[in-house]
């Protein structure tokens, strides 16, 4: 099948449930940091007791000015945090920030996008189930929700002191209970596993957009037919 046509398969699934869509695709950023901050709170069974607001736009318009290399920019965007919310520890001096949930406009454009592949996947999922054996159907599905998996625990953007305070994707591994060494020996491979899990989604996408695999054709000896089309 031509990806023109695996295309359209796609669209048209979309256009069938445009509600489930937009629904999963707006629904999906808002549980996943709700979902990180009541895994925080949950873990060390305490409320947060500071929220920050930062001039984003204002911190991107500086960035542009005063970085002299354009291809750094970009990078340097990246790193910007929008929002943050976390415990602070006062017993320290002026205090020091124990645990934060922080938002990040680039980690949550990814996370959209994101939310955006696993609703495409649900709607196609929903109308390709007929038509798809049970195994295909089965296998993509599992694909497709493990890179959704992999996506989302690489673009986590909390901050423990015990992994040096620095947001990053590990702190999740780590507060689940992984070892904080191990967590940051991970960290080095966050990009290979996020790419690692677009392309599972993309490859559940592909599959099951593709033609059902033709039944197989019984082993039958054919008669032999006359010119009139009757067996002779």
């Amino acid at each position: 099948m031509t990806a023109a046509g695996r295309a359209r398969r796609i669209k048209d699934a979309v256009a069938a449930r445009p509600r489930l869509w937009l629904a999963v695709t707006m629904g999906f950023p808002i549980v996943y940091y709700l979902v990180m901050f009541i895994a925080l709170v949950a873990r060390f069974q305490a409320w947060p007791n500071y929220a920050v607001t930062y001039d984003w736009l204002g911190n991107v318009a500086e960035i542009i000015r005063a970085t002299p290399s354009l291809s750094d920019i970009g990078a340097i965007i990246a790193q910007e945090w929008l929002f943050e919310v976390g415990r602070m520890n006062y017993d320290f001096g002026n205090g020091i920030s124990e645990w934060s949930l922080n938002i990040n406009p680039a980690k949550v454009l990814v996370v959209c996008l994101l939310g955006g592949l696993v609703a495409t996947l649900i709607t196609l999922m929903a109308a390709r189930r007929a038509a798809c054996s049970a195994g295909r159907w089965t296998g993509a599905s599992a694909a497709g929700g493990l890179g959704a998996a992999l996506v989302a625990m690489t673009n986590v953007t909390l901050a423990w002191v015990v992994c040096c305070a620095t947001p990053s994707w590990v702190v999740g591994l780590a507060i689940l209970g992984l070892g904080v060494s191990s967590s940051l020996w991970l960290e080095q491979f966050g990009w290979w596993i996020e790419y690692a899990g677009f392309l599972l989604l993309l490859a559940s996408l592909y599959v099951l957009s593709g033609d059902a695999k033709a039944a197989a054709h019984t082993n039958e000896t054919p008669y032999p037919k006359s010119a009139m089309g009757a067996p002779q």
